[in-house]
C-alpha cells in the first residue's frame, strides 16, 4: 500500500519532517498551486498559517484531504462553509503557544504597571524623573476566552497575586458566561482578550465595551486582531477612557507604517510575537509528526477542532 500523500502549504523556513521519510509522500504548494494539488492529497499541513489559501482553494472541484492540520492555535484563516460541511478532520497546534503567550501577557501587565516604557524613554532622554508604579498583586483581571490560552494566562496572573475572572461562551465551573462580561469589565484593572475569532466574537471589543471599563484599566489583545474595532480602541486610549493598551494582533498584518496605532500614546504595539519563542517552529513540526503517526495508524487525534464553533472544545 503506498504511503499517504502529505501536502504542505509552504512557509519559510519549511517544517523539519525528516521523521516522515519513507512514511509519507511529501509535496509542497504555495498559494498559487494549492488548489491544483488538493485533490491528490490525503492530508494537508497548513504550515503557512498566516495565509488564506486553504479557505480560498477548498471550495474547488475534486476530492479533498481527509485531515487538515494548522500550525497555529486559531483556525479562522482555514474555515469556509465547504470545509465546515465536509468530513475532513481539522486539528490545531494546541499545546505549543499557551505558556509563552501567558508569559508575554504577564510581561505586559508588569511593564504597564511599572511604566517601563516611560522609564526607557526617560533614559533615552537622560532625564531623572521619579514616578510611582501600580501594585499588581491585589489587582483584578478579566480574561476573555476560556480556551487553553486564556486559562494559561489566568494561571500566570494568579501567580502574581492578581484576582482573575475568566469568561467564555457559556458558564461552567471556573468560567463565567458571556452574560457576565459587562459586569466583570467594570471591575477589572486588566482586560485580556484571548478569545477565538468567530462570527459571535468578531468586533466584540468596541466603543461600548471600552466605555464600560474603568479609566484606570488596561486592555491587552493576544487573540485575533479582528476581535477589536481598532478605531474605537484608538479613541478610548487617546481620550483616556482607559489608561492604556497593548496589541500583539491586528486587523491587517503586518501593520502598515501609516497606521495611526503606531503613534497612540499609551499603546504598546508588538508584531504578533507573543507565542513565538526560540525553537517554536521545531516544536510545531515535532507536534505535527506525532499527530501524523496517530493519524496514519488510524488512532484518534487530539486537538480536533469543532468546525462549527471554530475552536477545540474544552472537553477534548
Amino acid at each position: 500500500m503506498p504511503a499517504p500523500t502529505l501536502l504542505v502549504l509552504e512557509a519559510d523556513p519549511p517544517p523539519r519532517l525528516g521523521r516522515l521519510t519513507g512514511r509519507a509522500r511529501i509535496r509542497y504548494a504555495d498559494e498559487d498551486s494549492l488548489a491544483a494539488e488538493l485533490p491528490s492529497a490525503d492530508a494537508l499541513l497548513a504550515w503557512d498559517f498566516t495565509s488564506d489559501a486553504v479557505r480560498n482553494a477548498w471550495p474547488g472541484d475534486g476530492p479533498r484531504p481527509r485531515w487538515v492540520h494548522t500550525a497555529s492555535a486559531g483556525v479562522d484563516r482555514l474555515l469556509c462553509p465547504e470545509l465546515i460541511a465536509s468530513d475532513t478532520v481539522v486539528t490545531n497546534a494546541r499545546g505549543i503557544f499557551e505558556e509563552p503567550i501567558a508569559e508575554y501577557v504577564a510581561a505586559l501587565v508588569l511593564a504597564m504597571a511599572k511604566d517601563l516604557t516611560g522609564t526607557l524613554e526617560l533614559q533615552r532622554q537622560r532625564r531623572w524623573r521619579h514616578r510611582e508604579g501600580l501594585r499588581v498583586a491585589g489587582s483584578r483581571a478579566t480574561v476573555v476566552g476560556a480556551g487553553p490560552i486564556g486559562r494559561a494566562v489566568a494561571t500566570t496572573l494568579r501567580a502574581l497575586g492578581v484576582t482573575v475572572a475568566v469568561t467564555g461562551r457559556t458558564a461552567r465551573p471556573g468560567v463565567h458566561g458571556a452574560d457576565q462580561l459587562d459586569r466583570l469589565l467594570t471591575l477589572a484593572d486588566w482586560v485580556i482578550c484571548a478569545a477565538p475569532l468567530t462570527d459571535a466574537t468578531r468586533g466584540m471589543f468596541d466603543a461600548r465595551l471600552f466605555g464600560l471599563m474603568q479609566p484606570s484599566a488596561h486592555f491587552i489583545n493576544v487573540g485575533r486582531g479582528q476581535l477589536v474595532v481598532e478605531h474605537d480602541l484608538v479613541a478610548a486610549v487617546s481620550r483616556r477612557w482607559i489608561a492604556g493598551a497593548a496589541l500583539d494582533v491586528f486587523e491587517q498584518e503586518p501593520l502598515a507604517p501609516e497606521s495611526p496605532l503606531w503613534d497612540v500614546p499609551g499603546l504598546i504595539v508588538s508584531p504578533h510575537m507573543s507565542g513565538d519563542t526560540v525553537g517554536w517552529r521545531d516544536r510545531l513540526a515535532a507536534q505535527f509528526v506525532d499527530l501524523y503517526e496517530l493519524w496514519a495508524a488510524g488512532k484518534p487525534l487530539p486537538n480536533v477542532v469543532d468546525k462549527k464553533r471554530g475552536y477545540v472544545p474544552m472537553h477534548d
